[in-house]
């Protein structure tokens, strides 16, 4: 095996390790804060459906360039260029996400692996051959998912504390409003899945047919919820009313949980290309010496993805949780449900209409929606600031370090 495989695979290796310590971390986030799951159960949790998702559904085919930010076919004369700097690419993309996380900082992996491609491509490739249309799409997300996942996630506890928290009576609201929540949480979580997760494996469903499943699944859902709200003794008349909302909030726990599995879940299965995408570029140019457009991943590729993210996870993905999920503002289990349902719907939309979101910025101003929604004072703005510094940090930082590894790799190395 040729020496510079070797280096890619220990390095993707790595890489998938910090997708899993910032990015996946994210999903639990809302359980975590929320107290529905301790740290070591999200970790457990979270780690089998990652990987789940990764190698399972994981995506089979992936872009030589991740998201075409550069002109690949530059390279066709000397394909090792490209391979090289694929490598340099995954090592800079990893260090920043490797120290984003020692800070518990919620970066986005994706804008992390484009900023690396993006230096490389400036340096050997030069300004004209960067898609700066692209790159701006990117830069634009920064601002559109926050504040989409935001008002989203705002309005949606609104209605939650409307006629369910605020009432006289909570808990015998929740008879009939916890099975239209139940609905629409496994509506948008049966659609996110069979777009964000089982596209990869061409289901080559409709749209119409995925709506009626999602819908189908939503009232089943409802239809369970509503059979165990009635067994289920939620309201004897003797409750104070703390007690009712103690009894609420542990309703919503058990939805919190689904929802924060099925983004982990849908994580694995979109992003997982993140971490070895780049491998898979590397393998095929030293197998072919010809630059593709399209790489075929093979599945012992996908389980160093998934087995690498699921390590990362659990090593170090505690720290990013905590900050996500206690530090931002104070999350509930109602709070959770209505931050991951706004984070869900918003990557659903704008994936469909071709915006490159992110799913970290996504979900940390869905948490920030929630918590506006008790007025500014409940948002922690010192974190918040930091968190919105290391997302405008991502993309040029992660090109410098590629452009400093890649030198680096030529004085000594190629």
């Amino acid at each position: 095996m040729e020496a510079l495989v070797i280096v890619a695979i220990v390095i993707a290796v790595y890489m998938a390790w910090n997708v899993g310590a910032n990015d996946v971390a994210n999903s639990m986030a809302d359980a975590v804060g929320s107290k529905a799951l301790t740290v070591f159960w999200a970790v457990i949790l979270a780690g089998i459906c990652e990987f789940a998702g990764a190698v399972l559904v994981g995506s089979h085919v992936t872009n030589t360039i991740r998201k075409g930010i550069i002109e690949s076919q530059v390279f066709e004369h000397e394909p090792i260029i490209l391979a090289r700097g694929m490598v340099c690419a995954m090592l800079a993309a990893a260090v920043w996400l490797n120290a984003a996380s020692f800070f518990g900082m919620p970066v986005s992996t994706t804008h992390s692996i484009v900023g690396a491609v993006v230096g490389f491509g400036i340096l050997e490739a030069g300004l004209a051959y960067i898609h700066w249309s692209k790159l701006g799409l990117i830069v634009a997300s920064w601002f559109i998912s926050p504040v989409v996942g935001g008002v989203l996630a705002f309005l949606i506890f609104k209605l939650i504390s409307r006629y369910i928290l605020s009432v006289d009576k909570p808990a015998m609201a929740a008879r009939k409003g916890i099975p239209i929540c139940a609905f629409f949480t496994f509506a948008i979580l049966i659609l996110a899945t069979i777009y964000k997760g089982l596209k990869n494996i061409h289901l080559d469903m409709s749209g119409s047919a995925a709506i009626g499943i999602s819908a189908a699944g939503g009232l089943a859902a409802a239809a369970v919820s509503t059979l165990l709200m009635r067994r289920k003794r939620t309201y004897n008349g003797l409750q104070t009313l703390e007690e009712q909302l103690a009894g609420v909030e542990k309703i919503f726990a058990v939805l919190v949980i689904i929802t924060s599995c099925t983004v982990a879940f849908a994580h694995g299965a979109n992003d997982v290309a993140n971490a070895i995408g780049p491998l898979a570029a590397v393998v095929e140019i030293v197998k072919t010496n010809a630059v593709p457009t399209e790489v075929t991943v093979e599945l012992w590729v996908l389980l160093i993805g998934g087995g690498g993210i699921v390590l990362g996870l659990a090593m170090f993905g505690y720290r990013v949780m905590r900050l996500v999920g206690t530090k931002v503002t104070e999350i509930t289990p109602s709070r959770g449900v209505a931050a991951d349902l706004a984070a869900m719907a918003t990557v659903l939309t704008c994936s469909k209409m071709g915006l490159p979101i992110s799913t970290t910025h996504t979900l940390v101003g869905a948490i920030l929606g929630v918590g506006l929604a008790r007025g500014i004072t409940a948002i922690n703005r010192k974190v918040v600031a930091q968190i919105f510094t290391s997302w405008f940090a991502t993309i040029p930082i992660a090109a410098a370090l590629t452009i400093v590894f890649y030198l680096i790799g030529k004085w000594l190395v190629w």
